[in-house]
């Protein structure tokens, strides 16, 4: 059975998307830990991210530090941070959180409904930061 990434991947489900490659996909989180908080996925469904091909680690860790420049220049945070936990989707994926110190990468923090019109909101104020970088987003 396809985990959600995979169907938001494939338009079964929606997404706010503010990056698409031939490797990977990016979109905002629906339970945000922090404005901005945002998911970088491989299209290719591998639950463990030590069981990815290692050209698609390197390829997604390269795709997070373009969304990490994205975030500081779209939410001005102290940080971006980049956690890889895994454990909510069978489905390798990587946290960017805009913070400001650790207690802002508290996953019991996350908002449990997000506002979908706040998300589209960050996807389009991001989006416009990494294209504003030169950065051809895809979407």
């Amino acid at each position: 059975m396809p985990s959600v990434f995979t169907k938001i991947i494939a338009g079964d489900l929606p997404g706010h998307f503010v990056w698409k490659d031939e490797l990977s996909v990016a979109f905002l989180s629906i339970n945000p830990i922090a404005p901005g908080h945002t998911l970088v996925i491989p299209k290719l469904e591998v639950d463990h991210w030590l069981d990815l091909p290692h050209e698609i680690n390197t390829h997604l860790i390269k795709v997070a530090q373009i969304i990490g420049h994205g975030l500081m220049a779209a939410f001005r945070p102290l940080r971006v941070g980049l956690i890889i936990a895994g454990l909510e989707v069978p489905h390798t994926h990587l946290h960017a959180i805009p913070m400001e110190g650790m207690q802002d990468l508290d996953f019991s923090k996350a908002t449990i409904t997000a506002d979908q019109s706040a998300l589209a909101a960050n996807a389009l104020l991001l989006k416009n930061a990494l294209e504003s970088k030169g950065h051809s987003t895809g979407v």
